[in-house]
């Protein structure tokens, strides 16, 4: 596993500079963000729509998360959210609540249930 990017992608760059609203707009307008493995360690995200957002091997210890809805991205296969404050937050339901817990408590990456349940 690669350590977390900080990329040069744009709609990243919007991001770590705490402007949801305007990722979130250019997103809505077309822009594709590759936010694959990059790293969101302390940051506040709250009211990013992350909607066929791809968030696989993301790194979000620490970050702020409270309310996302996660259900409709592409992926958060890999992703950790160690310390992450997540209340409100929904996620997909192929991550069991224990995978998420693990993530949250001891930074795992976490795992897709492969069921489907």
């Amino acid at each position: 596993m690669a350590s977390p990017v900080i990329s040069h992608d744009p709609l990243y760059r919007l991001l770590r500079d705490g402007q949801v609203d305007t990722f979130n707009q250019r997103v809505a307008a077309g822009e594709v963000a590759d936010l694959t493995g990059c790293d969101f360690r302390h940051m506040n995200l709250q009211g990013l729509v992350v909607d066929k957002l791809d968030l696989s091997d993301a790194y979000f210890r620490q970050a702020d998360l409270r309310g996302i809805d996660f259900r409709r991205c592409r992926s958060l296969e890999g992703a950790s959210i160690h310390g992450a404050k997540i209340s409100g937050a929904y996620f997909p339901k192929a991550l069991s609540a224990e995978e998420i817990e693990l993530s949250l408590t001891h930074g795992t990456r976490m795992r897709y249930d492969e069921t489907g349940v």
